[in-house]
């Protein structure tokens, strides 16, 4: 039932934006970040109840806990870059977009720097 929700406030949204887009634009792009922030409020719940289930079956693995916390943050960096390169990419700053794409990159690379170091321990274990 919340998809359809949300189906209906994301089509809301465009309509009342395109009827801004021709007089005012600057209300067009507010109403389209609006619309974006609750949305993205509404992602943001059901990822915390992902949470809670992917760490109950955490629970059954030993010793992964700093795993799946490295897999939240980058799950999390993912999806806060996305939101907002689309958000200026809407707003017409390519440039900035990109920019914040790199960011992102760089820091999901360096978020996961402690599984390739425990990888790479790990593999030096066994050859030793």
């Amino acid at each position: 039932m919340d998809m359809v929700k949300i189906a209906t406030l994301g089509i809301t949204g465009v309509l009342i934006g395109l009827q801004f887009k021709s007089g005012k634009q600057e209300y067009s792009a507010y109403i389209g970040i609006g619309v974006s922030l609750v949305i993205f409020f509404y992602v943001c719940e059901y990822l915390m109840q992902m949470k809670d289930s992917v760490l109950a079956l955490g629970g059954f693995l030993e010793g992964s806990g700093a795993y799946f916390g490295i897999l939240f943050k980058v799950i999390g960096i993912t999806y806060l870059c996305e939101f907002c390169a689309g958000l200026c990419r809407d707003a017409g700053y390519q440039a900035i977009a990109a920019q914040v794409e790199l960011f992102g990159k760089v820091t999901v690379l360096l978020a996961g720097m402690p599984v390739l170091l425990s990888l790479i321990d790990t593999i030096t274990g066994f050859m030793a």
